[in-house]
Protein backbone atom coordinates (compact mmCIF):
# COMPACT_ATOMS: atom_id res chain seq x y z
CA UNK A 1 0.00 0.00 0.00
CA UNK A 2 2.87 2.39 0.85
CA UNK A 3 4.44 1.65 -2.54
CA UNK A 4 1.18 2.54 -4.26
CA UNK A 5 0.94 5.80 -2.32
CA UNK A 6 4.52 6.68 -3.24
CA UNK A 7 3.80 5.92 -6.88
CA UNK A 8 0.67 8.08 -6.85
CA UNK A 9 2.50 10.90 -5.09
CA UNK A 10 5.30 10.81 -7.68
CA UNK A 11 2.80 10.75 -10.53
CA UNK A 12 0.95 13.72 -9.05
CA UNK A 13 4.21 15.63 -8.58
CA UNK A 14 5.16 14.98 -12.21
CA UNK A 15 1.79 16.29 -13.41
CA UNK A 16 2.05 19.40 -11.24
CA UNK A 17 5.57 20.20 -12.44
CA UNK A 18 4.67 19.42 -16.05
CA UNK A 19 1.69 21.78 -15.86
CA UNK A 20 3.91 24.63 -14.73
CA UNK A 21 6.56 23.82 -17.35
CA UNK A 22 4.06 23.60 -20.22
CA UNK A 23 2.30 26.75 -19.06
CA UNK A 24 5.53 28.73 -18.87
CA UNK A 25 7.50 27.29 -21.79
CA UNK A 26 4.85 25.81 -24.09
CA UNK A 27 4.76 22.26 -25.44
CA UNK A 28 7.88 22.62 -27.57
CA UNK A 29 9.89 24.49 -24.93
CA UNK A 30 9.27 22.04 -22.08
CA UNK A 31 11.18 18.77 -22.05
CA UNK A 32 10.55 15.49 -20.27
CA UNK A 33 14.05 15.75 -18.82
CA UNK A 34 13.21 19.13 -17.26
CA UNK A 35 9.99 17.81 -15.72
CA UNK A 36 11.77 14.76 -14.33
CA UNK A 37 14.54 16.98 -12.95
CA UNK A 38 12.00 19.18 -11.17
CA UNK A 39 10.73 16.12 -9.31
CA UNK A 40 14.13 14.49 -8.88
CA UNK A 41 13.44 11.29 -10.83
CA UNK A 42 14.89 9.65 -13.92
CA UNK A 43 13.25 10.71 -17.23
CA UNK A 44 12.58 7.03 -17.94
CA UNK A 45 10.07 7.07 -15.09
CA UNK A 46 8.04 9.74 -16.88
CA UNK A 47 7.71 7.50 -19.93
CA UNK A 48 6.88 4.55 -17.70
CA UNK A 49 3.98 6.47 -16.12
CA UNK A 50 2.71 8.38 -19.17
CA UNK A 51 4.08 6.64 -22.24
CA UNK A 52 5.02 9.80 -24.13
CA UNK A 53 5.54 13.52 -23.79
CA UNK A 54 2.26 14.06 -25.65
CA UNK A 55 0.32 12.00 -23.11
CA UNK A 56 2.05 13.77 -20.22
CA UNK A 57 1.00 17.07 -21.77
CA UNK A 58 -2.58 15.93 -22.28
CA UNK A 59 -2.96 14.74 -18.69
CA UNK A 60 -1.14 17.70 -17.15
CA UNK A 61 -3.29 20.24 -18.99
CA UNK A 62 -6.54 18.26 -18.81
CA UNK A 63 -7.80 20.46 -16.01
CA UNK A 64 -7.04 23.71 -17.86
CA UNK A 65 -10.56 24.15 -19.18
CA UNK A 66 -12.25 22.91 -16.02
CA UNK A 67 -10.15 25.34 -13.94
CA UNK A 68 -11.81 28.31 -15.59
CA UNK A 69 -15.14 29.32 -14.13
CA UNK A 70 -16.77 32.23 -15.89
CA UNK A 71 -17.53 35.12 -13.53
CA UNK A 72 -21.15 35.41 -12.50
CA UNK A 73 -23.23 38.54 -12.02
CA UNK A 74 -24.66 41.09 -14.48
CA UNK A 75 -23.28 40.68 -18.00
CA UNK A 76 -22.26 44.36 -18.06
CA UNK A 77 -19.74 43.61 -15.30
CA UNK A 78 -18.14 40.74 -17.21
CA UNK A 79 -15.49 42.77 -19.10
CA UNK A 80 -13.95 44.15 -15.90
CA UNK A 81 -14.04 40.73 -14.25
CA UNK A 82 -12.47 39.08 -17.30
CA UNK A 83 -9.69 41.67 -17.38
CA UNK A 84 -8.90 40.84 -13.76
CA UNK A 85 -9.05 37.06 -14.27
CA UNK A 86 -7.19 36.95 -17.59
CA UNK A 87 -4.48 39.49 -16.86
CA UNK A 88 -4.03 40.11 -13.14
CA UNK A 89 -5.11 37.01 -11.21
CA UNK A 90 -2.21 34.84 -10.00
CA UNK A 91 -2.83 31.29 -11.25
CA UNK A 92 -0.04 29.50 -9.40
CA UNK A 93 -0.77 26.10 -10.95
CA UNK A 94 -0.12 27.60 -14.40
CA UNK A 95 3.07 29.55 -13.63
CA UNK A 96 1.01 32.58 -12.58
CA UNK A 97 -0.89 32.94 -15.84
CA UNK A 98 -4.54 32.39 -16.61
CA UNK A 99 -4.98 28.83 -17.96
CA UNK A 100 -6.17 30.21 -21.29
CA UNK A 101 -3.03 32.32 -21.76
CA UNK A 102 -0.95 29.31 -20.71
CA UNK A 103 -2.78 27.12 -23.22
CA UNK A 104 -2.06 29.60 -26.01
CA UNK A 105 1.67 28.91 -25.60
CA UNK A 106 0.95 25.39 -26.84
CA UNK A 107 -1.80 26.16 -29.35
CA UNK A 108 0.25 24.45 -32.06
CA UNK A 109 -0.46 21.15 -30.32
CA UNK A 110 -3.75 19.76 -31.67
CA UNK A 111 -5.16 18.77 -28.28
CA UNK A 112 -4.49 22.20 -26.80
CA UNK A 113 -5.70 24.05 -29.89
CA UNK A 114 -9.05 22.32 -29.53
CA UNK A 115 -9.18 23.20 -25.84
CA UNK A 116 -8.43 26.86 -26.54
CA UNK A 117 -11.12 27.00 -29.20
CA UNK A 118 -13.64 25.37 -26.89
CA UNK A 119 -12.82 27.70 -24.03
CA UNK A 120 -12.95 30.83 -26.15
CA UNK A 121 -15.91 30.01 -28.39
CA UNK A 122 -18.16 28.13 -25.99
CA UNK A 123 -17.19 30.11 -22.92
CA UNK A 124 -16.22 33.75 -23.20
CA UNK A 125 -17.62 34.61 -26.63
CA UNK A 126 -21.03 33.16 -25.90
CA UNK A 127 -21.49 35.40 -22.87
CA UNK A 128 -19.76 38.49 -24.28
CA UNK A 129 -22.01 38.35 -27.32
CA UNK A 130 -24.90 39.34 -25.07
CA UNK A 131 -23.24 42.74 -24.72
CA UNK A 132 -23.17 43.19 -28.50
CA UNK A 133 -26.78 42.19 -29.15
CA UNK A 134 -28.57 44.70 -31.33
CA UNK A 135 -25.58 45.19 -33.63
CA UNK A 136 -25.58 43.62 -37.08
CA UNK A 137 -21.96 42.56 -36.61
CA UNK A 138 -22.30 41.37 -33.01
CA UNK A 139 -20.04 38.35 -33.57
CA UNK A 140 -17.23 40.49 -34.98
CA UNK A 141 -17.49 43.04 -32.18
CA UNK A 142 -17.39 40.24 -29.62
CA UNK A 143 -14.33 38.60 -31.12
CA UNK A 144 -12.53 41.93 -31.42
CA UNK A 145 -13.08 42.60 -27.73
CA UNK A 146 -11.88 39.11 -26.80
CA UNK A 147 -8.79 39.62 -28.98
CA UNK A 148 -8.09 42.88 -27.16
CA UNK A 149 -8.27 41.21 -23.74
CA UNK A 150 -6.16 38.22 -24.76
CA UNK A 151 -3.67 40.49 -26.48
CA UNK A 152 -3.09 42.34 -23.23
CA UNK A 153 -2.38 39.08 -21.44
CA UNK A 154 -0.01 37.88 -24.15
CA UNK A 155 1.92 41.15 -24.36
CA UNK A 156 2.32 41.26 -20.57
CA UNK A 157 3.47 37.67 -20.06
CA UNK A 158 4.65 36.06 -23.29
CA UNK A 159 6.22 39.18 -24.82
CA UNK A 160 6.86 41.33 -21.76
CA UNK A 161 6.31 44.73 -23.33
CA UNK A 162 7.53 47.29 -20.76
CA UNK A 163 4.54 49.59 -20.37
CA UNK A 164 1.84 46.93 -20.21
CA UNK A 165 3.96 44.82 -17.88
CA UNK A 166 4.15 47.70 -15.40
CA UNK A 167 0.52 48.78 -15.81
CA UNK A 168 -1.86 48.12 -12.94
CA UNK A 169 -5.43 46.96 -13.15
CA UNK A 170 -6.54 50.49 -12.27
CA UNK A 171 -4.42 51.86 -15.13
CA UNK A 172 -6.29 49.72 -17.64
CA UNK A 173 -9.85 50.13 -16.39
CA UNK A 174 -10.55 53.48 -18.11
CA UNK A 175 -9.41 52.00 -21.43
CA UNK A 176 -11.54 48.93 -20.83
CA UNK A 177 -14.56 51.20 -20.45
CA UNK A 178 -13.68 53.13 -23.60
CA UNK A 179 -13.05 50.04 -25.77
CA UNK A 180 -16.06 48.21 -24.37
CA UNK A 181 -18.41 51.11 -25.03
CA UNK A 182 -17.02 51.61 -28.54
CA UNK A 183 -17.55 47.95 -29.47
CA UNK A 184 -20.71 47.12 -27.56
CA UNK A 185 -22.47 50.46 -27.79
CA UNK A 186 -23.23 50.59 -24.08
CA UNK A 187 -21.54 51.84 -20.93
CA UNK A 188 -19.17 49.33 -19.36
CA UNK A 189 -19.01 49.75 -15.56
CA UNK A 190 -15.64 49.60 -13.86
CA UNK A 191 -14.91 49.09 -10.13
CA UNK A 192 -15.54 52.15 -7.99
CA UNK A 193 -11.86 52.50 -7.04
CA UNK A 194 -10.77 52.72 -10.69
CA UNK A 195 -10.26 56.11 -12.36
CA UNK A 196 -12.99 57.10 -14.78
CA UNK A 197 -12.46 57.50 -18.54
CA UNK A 198 -12.02 61.22 -18.07
CA UNK A 199 -8.83 60.52 -16.10
CA UNK A 200 -7.20 58.94 -19.13
CA UNK A 201 -4.42 61.19 -20.52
Amino acid sequence: MAHKRDREATRTALLDCARVRFARDGYDGASVRDVAGDVGVDPALVFRYFGSKSQLFTEAMATSTASVVLPDGPVEELPAKLLHDLVFEDWAAYAGEHPLIAMLRSAGHEDMRDRVREQVCNGYLGILKELANGNDDAELRTELFAAWLLGIGILRTAVGTPTLTKATEQDLMPHLATVGEALFGRAIPVPADSPGPEATP
